[in-house]
């Protein structure tokens, strides 16, 4: 075991159980692991909160919505299926670890990350990729695939022992469930995507957000997590809650200061945005009737709604449009 009690490490951690097993084997040397994870509107911190939790592992937690936003909208690498730029997200995420590292007085790196576990951002070169753009090329170490990979600087500088490291590699668990076993690890997330970037939904909102030079503040990307979306013919967004969750979420991101807020009078119905300041008299009337259509209203009669618009509330008469009538609208 290495008796260097002085040896630091600073790991990525997303909460799954690699990332909890590259800690622990670390660990098990004699080195002092502590962990760093990021968080956008794209993905939390949830998982990476409850795993320090568990193992008892500090945890820095890092906000880094507008880097990552500048990142996301021109990725060397591109995206992927959707909008997840999967390589220089790792790798930026490695370049703000290693400020940490340098700042704080770390020794190296590390991640959960297993050679060949996914097919386009664990692959050898990908991995290569990551580390070549991160600015700490040979500081980064991947305690679960170690054996398999090319020596680190800190393996060859003796604070880390090899053969104590792992060589896992492939898309199967076996070899981590076996480890988790033995480490006695047993509350863990099972393996699935948690960004939303992956999400074909999420990612054609996003899309469109961005496509037309939208409002990008963390609000607003929150925002593209509930309820219906619509861009109308004259550019306006307009979003409709589907639940009391989503209406709820809506009041909570909408701005004020340049969105308008739109309810039924006398029914039920959802909480209504028209998002940005770009919306005119016809289409505030228009999305009153929406919001109309949406609601428990009549349908055929005029039915009151409130239009709330820089802290002042008007109520109009509307006549409902239903729902099969903007169908075409819908993002």
């Amino acid at each position: 075991m290495n008796s260097n009690l002085k040896t630091q490490a600073l790991g990525l951690c997303s909460g799954g159980l690699d990332s909890i097993l590259s800690a622990l084997v670390l660990r098990e040397q004699g080195i002092a692991v502590e962990w760093i994870t990021f968080e956008t509107p794209f993905f939390s911190s949830e998982k990476a909160r409850r795993a320090s939790l568990c193992t008892n592992i500090p945890l820095r937690v890092q906000n880094i919505t507008p880097v990552y936003l500048e990142m996301l909208k021109h990725p060397r690498c591109g995206y992927g299926h959707y909008m997840n730029p999967c390589l220089d997200c790792h790798a930026l995420m490695f370049r703000l670890a290693g400020k940490v590292m340098k700042e704080q007085g770390f020794d190296f790196l590390f991640s959960g990350e297993v050679l060949g576990q996914r097919p386009m951002s664990q692959t050898r070169n990908s991995l290569r990729y990551v580390e070549k753009n991160s600015d700490f090329e040979g500081y980064i170490l991947r305690p679960l695939s170690a054996q398999k990979l090319p020596e680190t600087i800190p393996e060859k500088q003796g604070l880390i022992r090899r053969d104590l490291l792992l060589g896992i590699s492939g898309r199967g668990r076996k070899d981590q469930m076996a480890l988790a076993e033995k480490f006695g690890v047993t509350d863990y997330p099972v393996p699935a995507g948690g960004c939303l970037l992956t999400d074909k939904g999420y990612a054609s909102r996003l899309k469109d957000l961005l496509d037309h030079k939208d409002d990008d503040s963390e609000n607003s990307l929150h925002l593209l997590k509930y309820g219906r979306h619509f861009r109308l013919p004259d550019g306006s967004k307009l979003v409709v809650g589907r639940t009391q969750k989503d209406n709820e979420h809506i009041v909570r991101y909408y701005n004020p200061e340049k969105d308008a807020m739109i309810k039924t009078k006398n029914f039920p119905g959802p909480s209504v945005l028209i998002t940005g300041n770009q919306a005119g008299a016809d289409t505030v009337k228009f999305a009153a009737s929406v919001c109309a259509g949406y609601s428990k209203a009549p349908k055929d009669i005029p039915v009151e709604v409130s239009v709330i618009t820089r802290g002042k509330c008007e109520n109009i008469r509307v006549t409902a449009v239903l729902p099969d009538a903007v169908k075409a609208f819908l993002l």
